[in-house]
């Protein structure tokens, strides 16, 4: 039977997992905050110097190597960006799940420190009521663990294919770029 210290030390952690988490995640959004006003101001300013450039072009041939030569470079950062950002929400997901994965393991030892505890206080003759709950914890256990390694395998496979993808569509943008520019006669 649980004491009021142990609810109380229960609800006390819960408390401290929580603002944990909501730490975690607010922190997750200043970075996504910070990298946006950073790719906010690049993007200005190199608008800015993109549109002088055009004013400074002496005609139609030199205005289109002008905007040519300047879709790899911002294929480049949308590639670059969409990395970061990626990088920011993973990195936050993984702390997120690493604390629950704590706060779970800890929670499945407590339950079975609790299920321990009853089968040496149980009356006789409830040996096989006992082996059927250890046996569902054990159970229990290893479907959660199960789980765990195939988000961890999708996480990482996810992972792979955005690389992949970014990969792909930088060397398409160098590609279209090198193609598109028109040649001086």
């Amino acid at each position: 039977m649980l004491t009021a210290e142990q609810v109380l030390a229960s609800h006390k952690a819960s408390v401290e997992t929580l603002f944990g988490l909501t730490t975690k995640a607010i922190e997750g959004v200043e970075k996504l905050i910070d990298l946006n006003v950073s790719a906010s101001k690049a993007a200005l300013s190199e608008a800015s110097a993109g549109t002088q450039a055009a004013f400074g072009a002496k005609d139609a041939q030199e205005f289109l190597a002008l905007q040519a030569s300047l879709f790899q470079p911002l294929a480049e950062k949308t590639a670059a960006y969409s990395r970061h950002l990626y990088e920011i929400a993973s990195g936050t997901n993984a702390e997120i799940t690493k604390s629950f994965e704590g706060k779970a393991e800890e929670a499945q030892k407590a339950f079975a420190g609790l299920i321990e505890n009853a089968s040496k206080n149980a009356p006789a003759g409830s040996e096989a009521a006992v082996a059927v709950m250890k046996n569902a914890v054990a159970a229990a256990t290893n479907a959660f663990e199960s789980v765990q390694k195939a988000v961890k395998q999708a996480s990482e496979a996810a992972e792979s294919n955005f690389n992949t993808m970014a990969t792909n569509a930088a060397t398409a943008a160098k590609s279209a770029a090198t193609t598109g520019t028109p040649k001086k006669r």
